[in-house]
């Protein structure tokens, strides 16, 4: 590629989807240096990639803005020019945003990883199947394409120095010096994906018997949820809050330095339980609706069947190194599971997630 290619990478959202994009991102850098990156994004995720170095434009999608938004984003697109569109999500609206971008060369997802098939004639070339079916295996399939070369899981979010020391001081406010803490993340009731709030409260418990410390997470969305369980649990020197978090830099901040201290992360598949991969911490991930083997946390081997989980141990489909995380499941998990769905349709209700069992989480924990 010549200086003057422009390239514009599109994946619009959910958190942990656009974490998963991040080897694209860092494979478009390495491989085309003299090239102009911009990244079209959904705004509440911006601030995420905004500060990554090679990445001279950050195109902010409003969700929610209707028209408005897609003449905004056009215009955007028209002042950068791009000669090249990396489509990453696969959906008829990423799709029409990378047509949004003008006549330069458009390139996607392998055919068979098109949640909405017919975006994928929009695009001039399509990656080849990905080696395995999680989710990072299909970035790296697709950044191969676009690179035309082999390349690296790269999810560095470029933290600078002052982010890290503002972490390094949130988690000290949080855990003190403690060794081996544990971030519990909330997730709302609401969510099909969400483990009971009850079981917990009931982990926070025995963890804090045990003589560990917990910080229990929770974001904007659930933040009646964090203030509830942070008035039943009370007060506790190896106990803390962190009631309606917003930041996601400050968050991955914070992350790195608690894995730093060799942390530990317990929570649904969600954004929070990606972010805490990404940035280190070693994770238990709580799978009931979503199959961790396509969402899980990475590297996430092929599981091995245990007494109530499946736990990660051997290398997986691509040759990447054994695995730290495990992926949990109830005991007694439905047939259903996992549905994929966004509502339970179950007659009994999100049994997959109310039957995982706080007993499982504790030994998987050690």
């Amino acid at each position: 590629m010549s200086a003057h290619e422009r390239i514009v990478l599109v994946r619009l959202s959910h958190l942990g989807d656009v974490l998963h994009a991040l080897p694209v991102y860092h494979a478009l850098a390495r491989h085309f240096p003299g090239a102009r990156l911009a990244w079209v994004i959904q705004r509440e995720y911006a601030e995420l990639v905004r500060p990554l170095a090679r990445l001279e434009r950050v195109i902010p999608f409003d969700r929610r803005g209707g028209a408005r938004a897609w003449l905004e984003m056009r215009e955007a697109l028209g002042a950068f020019a791009p000669t090249r569109v990396i489509d990453a999500q696969g959906n008829t609206k990423s799709a029409v945003a990378a047509l949004v971008a003008g006549s330069g060369e458009r390139v996607g997802l392998a055919w068979t990883d098109w949640r909405e098939r017919l975006g994928a004639f929009a695009m001039h070339a399509r990656a080849k199947p990905a080696d395995g079916a999680h989710a990072v295996e299909r970035m790296l399939a697709l950044a191969r394409q676009a690179c035309g070369a082999p390349v690296a899981a790269n999810f560095d979010l470029e933290l600078s120095a002052a982010e890290l020391a503002l972490g390094r001081e949130l988690a000290a406010r949080f855990v003190g010096d403690a060794r081996e803490p544990i971030v519990l993340a909330l997730a709302d009731a609401a969510d099909v994906r969400a483990w009971p709030t009850e079981h917990v409260r009931e982990l926070a418990r025995e963890l804090v018997a045990r003589e560990r410390a917990v910080l229990v997470l929770s974001g904007p969305s659930e933040r009646s949820v964090g203030e509830r369980v942070e008035r039943e649990l009370g007060t506790h020197p190896r106990l803390r809050h962190w009631v309606g978090q917003r930041g996601l830099r400050e968050l991955a901040a914070t992350f790195t330095a608690l894995a730093e201290r060799g942390g530990r992360f317990v929570g649904c598949d969600s954004g929070p339980m990606h972010l805490a991969w990404v940035t280190g911490l070693t994770t238990v991930c709580l799978a009931g609706p979503q199959d961790p083997r396509r969402t899980g946390p990475w590297p996430l081997p092929e599981p091995t069947a245990g007494p109530g989980s499946e736990v990660t141990t051997a290398s997986n489909s691509s040759g990447i190194a054994p695995s730290a995380h495990v992926a949990l499941f109830a005991r007694e998990r439905p047939n259903c599971a996992p549905c994929f769905a966004r509502t339970c349709e179950h007659e009994l209700g999100n049994v997959c997630m109310r039957r995982l069992a706080v007993a499982d989480v504790l030994a998987a924990l050690g």
